[in-house]
């Protein structure tokens, strides 16, 4: 049988606070043994859906991407801004990337760069006049929003 990680680190966290914590004396040692069990607790969290979490929002943005290029290349295309293609162009060239490698850095260092993209994006999108940016913008917000709830931690002994 070979534990997998998540596995290994809730019993850690298990043997922490039901047979070291109640064995300790001081307040101070018995509050740092909880708070590192909680830590082990959400360390095991993390590292069984790390990857699938940073794949589906790298995605999603790339997604996003694509349909505001879209959007901002016609608006300039109309009024011949070249600052507007060359941005337009910058999503596309996002949103045609992909993941190379699951390593948590690597997605990591992809989900960063994206989201340094997608607040370009939101900035321009809540400064804009076209028709079409109040329901861009919406999409951006549930897109932050999802991805928020997506990364929530849950307390091990609140359930």
């Amino acid at each position: 049988m070979k534990p997998e990680v998540d596995t290994a680190l809730g019993g850690f966290f298990v043997t922490l606070m039901t047979e070291i914590a109640p064995q300790l004396g001081g307040e101070y040692s018995t509050g740092s043994v909880g708070l590192i069990g909680m830590s082990i607790a959400m360390a095991a969290q993390e590292y069984d859906r790390a990857a699938d979490i940073r794949v589906r929002e790298n995605e999603a943005m790339r997604a996003l991407f694509a349909e505001a290029a879209r959007l901002v290349e016609d608006e300039a295309r109309d009024i011949s801004l070249v600052e507007d293609k060359a941005f337009a162009k910058r999503l596309l060239d996002a949103a045609a990337t992909k993941d190379t490698s699951f390593k948590v850095s690597a997605l990591n260092a992809s989900n960063d760069a994206l989201k340094s993209l997608l607040i370009e994006l939101h900035a321009a999108v809540e400064t804009s006049k076209a028709s079409w940016a109040s329901a861009l913008d919406r999409k951006i917000w549930d897109l932050l929003v999802e991805a928020a709830e997506g990364r929530k931690l849950v307390f091990p002994l609140a359930g």
